[in-house]
C-alpha cells in the first residue's frame, strides 16, 4: 500500500485530484462494489415520486378499479425499501474497506518516508507539522476521501436519475430545470478560490501553532524554572488567536456561501411550484405529476446545493493531500539503489580533503580535512564548542554528505556504500541521550528481539547499571517514562550506552558518552569501555579531556580543520592548543 501511495505523489506531483485517485489503486473493485449497491440502495428515493404521483393520479380519477394501481404501488415500494437494508451494509463495508485502506496506507507512508529523509531535512522540520500531517492531514483526506466517493456518487446519480425522468415525462419541465444549473455554477466559481485560500492559511497556521504546543510542553519545566509561565501563555495565546482570527473568517465566508445558495433554491422552487401548477391547470401534466416534478426538483437542487457544500470540505481535502506530497514528495533522501552492501567492517576510515558546509551557509564548518584512522584504534577529538567535532562523526555516519572530499570505509568510497549495512556494524551514543517510552530492558534492547538474559546482564555490569536495576521494585521492566524522563541524566546516559555494547559493534562512536555522568560512575564505565573497545575502531568527541588518556590518538579541531594530531602524552609535553585546554580544566 506504502508503494502505491508514494508512486500516485511521485505521478502526479501538481495534479491532487489525481494523486486522490491514485491512492486507491489496487480498490478500484471495493469502490465498484460500493458504487453498485449504493444505487441499488438508492432506488426507493427515486421511484417514490413516481409512485406518489401515481397514487394520486389514480385516487382523482374516482374510478374503484384504480385499487389495484394503489395496491400495487404500494407493495413495490415496501420492496424496494426493504432491500435497502441489505444493499446499505454491502455499500458500507465496500467502501470503508477502500477508505480505511488508504488511510492506513497514507500514514505508513509517512512514517517510512521520514525513516527515508536524509537528516539535515528532518532537524528543518518541527515535529508540531510532521504530527499535524500524520494525524490531522491523513484524517482530512480520509474525510475528503468519503465525500468524493460517497457525496458525490449520491449527488451524480441523483441529478442524472431526476434529469432523465423528467426529460422523458416532460421536456418542458426538463428545460425549466436546466436554468438552476448555470446559477449554481456562477456561485461555485465566486467562493471557490477564497475558500482554498481561506483554508490553506487557516491548516499552515494550525502546523505552526501545533509545533508551538509541542515546544511549550517540553520547555514547562524550563519555564517553571525560570518563571517564564507568563510569557510562554502569552507565546501560545497570539498563536490560539490567530487560529480564532483564521477560522472565524473561513467559517463567514462558508456561512454566506451556503446561506446565498441556499436562498437561491427555494426561490427556484417556489417558481417550480408555481409553474408545474400552471401546467397542471391547463391540462398539460396531470395533479398528481405536480407533487412528482417539485420532489425531482427539490432532488436537483438538493444536489446542487450538496456540491456547493461540499467544496469547503473538498478544498480542504485537497489542501491536505498537497499538505502531504510536501513530505512524500521531499527528494532529500538516502539513495542507496545499486549501492555497495557490506559483509564484513574492518573499521578503516580516511577523510580525503573533506569539507563540509551546511544548506544556505557561506561558510564551511568542516575544511579541507585529511586523516587516516586504522581498524582498532581509538581516536578522540576535542577542541572548543562549534569547532566540527560532532559534524566529523556525523559524516562518519552518514547523516550528512560532504561538500567536497571523498569518505573511505575501509578502502571504499562511501558515496558507493549502501550506509545501511555500515551502521548494522557500529555503536552510536549520541550527546543528547534518546530514549522511548517503555521499560528499561525494551531500550536497551531496541531492535534486538533475541537477548539472552546472561548477555543483558554482563552489558549491565558493565554500563555500570546493575546496582540501579536491583534498586528498583520491578527491575528491567520498570517503565521510564516519556523520553525516559523518571531517570536522571546519568541513568539516562547508561542505558544509552548499554544499549550501544548490546550490539557488539566493530565501529564505537562516543559523542559526549559520559558527559551526564558523575565522577564515580564515569570512571567505572571508562573502565568497561576500555575492554568493550579493544580491537574496535573507536571515534570520541570529547569535553572531558581526563577521559580520553588512553586513546590511542588526539585530534585537536579548531574552525573544522585539525591544528595538532599526537598521543596525549606527545599533545601535553608539546605545549600547544591541547595543552592549553588541559590547562582550562585544572
Amino acid at each position: 500500500m506504502e508503494k502505491i501511495v508514494e508512486e500516485s505523489y511521485r505521478k502526479n506531483p501538481q495534479s491532487t485530484f489525481k494523486t486522490l485517485l491514485g491512492l486507491y489503486r489496487g480498490n478500484y473493485s471495493n469502490l465498484a462494489l460500493s458504487t453498485l449497491f449504493f444505487t441499488i440502495k438508492h432506488i426507493p428515493s427515486w421511484v417514490m415520486p413516481i409512485t406518489i404521483a401515481n397514487v394520486i393520479n389514480a385516487a382523482t380519477t374516482k374510478d374503484l378499479n384504480q385499487l389495484s394501481t394503489i395496491y400495487f404501488n404500494a407493495v413495490l415500494m415496501a420492496v424496494l425499501v426493504l432491500q435497502n437494508l441489505l444493499t446499505n451494509y454491502f455499500y458500507v463495508k465496500f467502501q470503508s474497506r477502500a477508505i480505511r485502506k488508504v488511510e492506513a496506507g497514507l500514514r505508513g507512508s509517512l512514517i517510512k518516508k521520514l525513516q527515508e529523509l536524509s537528516i539535515p531535512y528532518q532537524k528543518d522540520l518541527q515535529s508540531g507539522r510532521l504530527q499535524s500531517k500524520i494525524m490531522r492531514d491523513v484524517e482530512a483526506v480520509q474525510t475528503l476521501s468519503s465525500q468524493v466517493f460517497t457525496s458525490s456518487l449520491n449527488i451524480a446519480i441523483n441529478l442524472i436519475v431526476a434529469l432523465a425522468i423528467t426529460l422523458y415525462k416532460s421536456p418542458l419541465v426538463f428545460m425549466f430545470f436546466l436554468l438552476t444549473v448555470p446559477i449554481a455554477a456562477l456561485i461555485i466559481v465566486f467562493f471557490r478560490r477564497r475558500i482554498k485560500t481561506r483554508n490553506q492559511d487557516f491548516r499552515k497556521e494550525m502546523e505552526e501553532t501545533s509545533a508551538k504546543v509541542i515546544e511549550v510542553i517540553e520547555l514547562a519545566p524550563i519555564a517553571r524554572a525560570h518563571n517564564l509561565e507568563k510569557q510562554e501563555i502569552n507565546r501560545l495565546n497570539d498563536h490560539f488567536y490567530q487560529i480564532y482570527e483564521k477560522g472565524f473568517h473561513l467559517d463567514v465566508l462558508q456561512s454566506v456561501f451556503g446561506s446565498v445558495s441556499w436562498a437561491s433554491f427555494q426561490y427556484f422552487q417556489i417558481i417550480c411550484l408555481v409553474f408545474t401548477g400552471a401546467l397542471a391547470l391547463k391540462g398539460q401534466i396531470l395533479p398528481g405529476d405536480v407533487v412528482m416534478y417539485q420532489t425531482y426538483f427539490t432532488t436537483i437542487v438538493n444536489a446542487v446545493s450538496s456540491i456547493i457544500t461540499l467544496i469547503p470540505t473538498i478544498a480542504k481535502g485537497m489542501e491536505s493531500v498537497s499538505s502531504i506530497g510536501e513530505i512524500l514528495n521531499a527528494g532529500e533522501v538516502e539513495d542507496y539503489k545499486n549501492k555497495t552492501k557490506l559483509k564484513l567492517v574492518r573499521g578503516k576510515i580516511e577523510f580525503r580533503a573533506v569539507s563540509y558546509r551546511y544548506p544556505k551557509s557561506e561558510k564551511d564548518i568542516i575544511q579541507d580535512l585529511n586523516l587516516t584512522i586504522d581498524p582498532g584504534e581509538t581516536i578522540a577529538f576535542v577542541g572548543e564548542s562549534g569547532s566540527g567535532k560532532s559534524t566529523l562523526v556525523n559524516l562518519v555516519i552518514g547523516f550528512i554528505a560532504p561538500t567536497k572530499g571523498k569518505i573511505f570505509l575501509d578502502d571504499q568510497d562511501s558515496t558507493k556504500i549502501d550506509m545501511r549495512t555500515f551502521r548494522k556494524k557500529i555503536a552510536v551514543v549520541p550527546q543528547n541521550t534518546i530514549l522511548f517510552s517503555g521499560t528499561i530492558q525494551d531500550n536497551i534492547t531496541y531492535g534486538l528481539p533475541n537477548v539472552s538474559s546472561e548477555e543483558l546482564q554482563t552489558i549491565l555490569k558493565a554500563s555500570n547499571l546493575s546496582e540501579m536495576i536491583q534498586q528498583l521494585p520491578e527491575g528491567l521492566e520498570t517503565m521510564i517514562g516519556e523520553h525516559g524522563d523518571k531517570l536522571s541524566g546519568g541513568q539516562r546516559q547508561r542505558v544509552s550506552i548499554a544499549r550501544a555494547l548490546i550490539r557488539h559493534p566493530d565501529v564505537i562512536i562516543l559523542d559526549e558518552a559520559t558527559s551526564a555522568l558523575d565522577n564515580v560512575s564515569e570512571k567505572k564505565i571508562q573502565e568497561a569501555l576500555q575492554h568493550l573497545t579493544k580491537d574496535r575502531t573507536t571515534l570520541i568527541v570529547a569535553h572531558r579531556l581526563s577521559t580520553i588518556r588512553d586513546a590511542d590518538k588526539i585530534a585537536v579541531v579548531s574552525h573544522g580543520t585539525i591544528v595538532e594530531f599526537g598521543t596525549y602524552d606527545e599533545l601535553i609535553t608539546k605545549k600547544g592548543a591541547f595543552y592549553q585546554l588541559k590547562q582550562l580544566q585544572l
